[in-house]
């Protein structure tokens, strides 16, 4: 069976539209099972009907005619309770219809599967036969399994047919493309499609023009990996092996050797590209090595395949850096890393669309803190297809908009207008304080990490930075910065927000956030080396960025030192050490350095349950609510199967960070909110009223979040409070909340925010 399974779902991957998708599994079905019938129903939700779309041994007449309600038949029963139904003798079951249309009064035998893509029943695969007797559990499984894998390909193999029609000089229709997370806004703008670092053996081949340039660029790239190896060697000549320094120098003898470079050369003359004649030229040679009897040998072949990946890393980073961007770019991909984000000037980009990610990926964080429109989640999407095409970033539908027809083209940017118009009507608060009408006061601050969103920041009426994101730095360059360029950087973000605060949190790397010159690669990233955790394991580094923070914060006042990822004492009482070791340096240098201001952020459940002991050895608390939701929930947040899971309105994470709010001042401390929670009027809300001192949020969420507080009182906030406790259910607990901002007149917040 799993065989007739691989074959089948083979074969409508390779077909060009549901109609032939769906002829092609009802014949493989019902001879898979030798069956008499084999057909497949599919939903039309705006009737809510099921509708015959192709069969093998019922009336061809019948396709397309016959529509069957969601609750009606066997077939609608099995849609209607999203699970299959298997009967022996189906006119005897009570939920039987007879159909005339059909011809099926002789079959007993029935079974209905449903056809299920993210909880929404896409249609039904059914089964039936004469013989009185019901199929079997492995007919079954099979179907279910058959089914799950249609599902996926029914969505693909629609995107396909719309797109086929979308030529590329006509405008003749219009593809939506769904998400299930988003940075809210709008955009419209020219798609430009990245990829990530291709692997060696995947690179096609390509037809040029100019072999010439081809050429040239490939012996630059030579020339360029060569100097880094030498440059290398004469660094790590300490501390390498004899061994290890022998395999640099074979790897430079490759590169100067005739068979790998002019073996390459001669596929570009002969018109491949230099990624696709290298691939075919290092394979070649692999495979030589590989056939050989001798070990020593043999095992070359792998530095061949190193070395060629490392030459190919090349050419495409060479790609990257000549790569012009238009105007109103709005950037695609399988999945969009920060790196690539940052690639793209910021006044050019417009808007971010993505297959994988979710809203709390740290791209989605950065695209709110830019106030760029993004969708993430479209599965199925086809990037390559779509370079160069029309699109419109709806972040409020969470959808994709290819190639908008002329009047919905217009709608759109109508509405872009109005929400940039309203976005100024909000300008008159940015220098009146967050202040409910009964006199509860509230820091907003704003989260950070470039110097555009810094001095952005110091213009709009924060009361400071509560989240200087230090990694974006890093993430800017080729290997990680010294001591000296880190205090240039954080004592310019210290002098452009003085006297306002300003929390600078420790590298956080690890989870969805890889250095490209620190790849990490783990079945689970988001419970393995990151945050703290890598800081603790790398001293050296950890104390340097320590000992840069301190001296930008000897030159001002402002300054606060974030741990990110703490769970446990001895973790903080590391990270203390480290911070106590590096001040002491500083100072016997002549230096006079104040102790900072620290903080923890209370991401972890551990942490949250043991705030009590941490709370003692520090200055402040910072609750990330999206780690600190993602751990609770046991939801990975970049997993699109199960994104919709993820909401920090859940009860145990708003108990949850109630608690520790509590447990914070109960210990004279003052505890601020940085997250999504923070920027979200909803959530803002309940936090209002749990009592937080500050709340740290995108910049573009500050004049929003100000507007509901200054709008709704302190006590009426803690009454919304103490109903919604009594609620088990996230999304009850939104629409209350939400219920409760259109009572107070800010139902347009709902749209607004970010």
């Amino acid at each position: 069976m799993l065989d007739t399974l691989r074959r089948i779902v083979q074969a409508i991957n390779a077909v060009r539209n549901p109609s032939e998708a769906f002829s092609l599994i009802v014949t493989e079905v019902k001879a898979a099972l030798h069956t008499d019938v084999c057909s497949v129903y599919m939903a039309d939700h705006s009737r809510g009907e099921l509708v015959l779309m192709a069969t093998d041994g019922l009336r061809p007449s019948a396709v397309g005619k016959v529509r069957l309600k969601f609750e009606q038949g066997l077939t609608g029963l099995a849609a209607s309770r999203t699970e299959p139904i298997n009967v022996d003798d189906a006119p005897a079951h009570p939920a039987f219809r007879y159909i005339a249309a059909t011809g099926e009064s002789p079959f007993h035998g029935f079974i209905g599967v449903p056809i299920i893509r993210r909880r929404r029943v896409l249609g039904v695969l059914v089964a039936q036969q004469r013989e009185q007797r019901k199929y079997t559990a492995d007919e079954e499984a099979f179907l279910v399994a058959l089914a799950a894998q249609l599902a996926g390909c029914i969505n693909s193999s629609e995107i396909r047919q719309v797109l086929a029609r979308l030529g590329d000089d006509a405008l003749s229709g219009t593809l939506f493309l769904e998400g299930v997370a988003s940075a809210r806004g709008l955009a419209l703008g020219e798609a430009v499609v990245v990829f990530p670092a291709t692997a060696l053996a995947q690179v096609p081949d390509k037809d040029i023009n100019d072999p010439v340039a081809e050429a040239t660029r490939f012996r630059e790239a030579v020339a360029a990996e060569l100097a880094e190896l030498q440059r290398l060697g004469e660094r790590m000549r300490l501390l390498l092996s004899p061994g290890d320094r022998a395999l640099l120098d074979a790897y430079a003898l490759l590169l100067g050797s005739d068979s790998l470079v002019n073996g390459t050369l001669e596929r570009i003359h002969a018109g491949n590209w230099a990624p696709g004649a290298l691939r075919a030229t290092v394979l070649e040679y692999a495979d030589i090595f590989t056939e050989m009897d001798d070990s020593y040998l043999k095992e070359r072949s792998a530095d061949i395949l190193d070395l060629g990946q490392r030459l190919l890393n090349r050419l495409q980073v060479e790609q990257v850096v000549n790569r012009e961007y238009p105007d109103n770019t709005i950037l695609m991909g399988e999945e969009i890393s920060v790196s690539q984000l940052l690639d793209v000037p910021p006044e050019k980009l417009k808007g971010l669309v993505s297959v994988h990610g979710t809203g709390t990926s740290h791209v989605a964080l950065l695209a709110r803190g830019l106030s760029i429109p993004a969708v993430f989640g479209i599965s199925n999407l086809p990037p390559g297809r779509l370079n160069g095409r029309e699109v419109v970033v709806d972040g409020y539908t969470v959808r994709a908009c290819i190639q908008p027809s002329p009047a919905l083209r217009q709608e759109y940017l109508r509405l872009i207008d109005e929400e940039a118009e309203m976005s100024r009507g909000l300008q008159h608060l940015r220098d009146l304080p967050a202040e409910t009408p009964d006199g509860r006061r509230v820091e907003l601050h704003a989260n950070s990490g470039l110097f555009a969103d810094i001095a952005a920041a110091r213009n709009s009426g924060v009361d400071g930075i509560g989240l200087y994101r230090s990694e974006l730095h890093f993430f800017l360059r080729d290997d990680f910065p010294g001591e000296e360029e880190q205090s240039l950087v954080y004592a310019r973000v210290l002098r452009i927000m003085e006297p306002h605060p300003v929390v600078l949190r420790t590298l956080d790397v690890g989870g969805d956030k890889s250095l490209p010159y620190l790849p990490i690669n783990e079945q689970n990233p988001f419970l393995g080396w990151r945050g703290i955790r890598i800081s603790l394991d790398q001293p050296d580094l950890f104390k340097a960025q320590l000992r840069a923070m301190l001296r930008a914060g000897a030159e001002h006042a402002n300054l606060s030192i974030l741990f990110p990822m703490i769970s446990s004492a001895g973790e903080l009482r590391e990270a203390l050490e480290l911070l106590r070791a590096a001040r002491s340096e500083l100072c016997d240098s002549g230096l006079a350095v104040e102790p900072p201001r620290v903080g923890i952020m209370v991401e972890v459940p551990s942490a949250a349950y043991q705030i009590d002991t941490l709370i003692r050895m520090v200055d402040f608390a910072s609750i990330g609510t999206n780690d600190l939701t993602q751990y609770l929930l046991a939801v990975d947040r970049n997993n699109d199967r199960v994104a919709k899971l993820y909401d920090p309105l859940h009860p145990a994470v708003l108990g949850v960070v109630r608690y520790v709010v509590e447990r914070v001042q109960a210990a004279g401390r003052p505890v601020g909110i940085c997250g999504e929670m923070a920027g979200d009027p909803a959530s803002a809300l309940l936090l209002l009223a749990m009592g937080a001192d500050s709340l740290s949020m995108n910049l573009g969420s500050v004049l929003k979040i100000k507007w509901m507080i200054r709008s709704i009182g302190y006590r009426a906030a803690q009454d919304l409070l103490a109903e919604v406790t009594t609620f088990d259910d996230a999304t009850a607990i939104r629409e209350r909340a939400n219920a409760f901002l259109e009572e107070h007149g800010l139902s347009s917040l709902l749209r607004l925010a970010k």
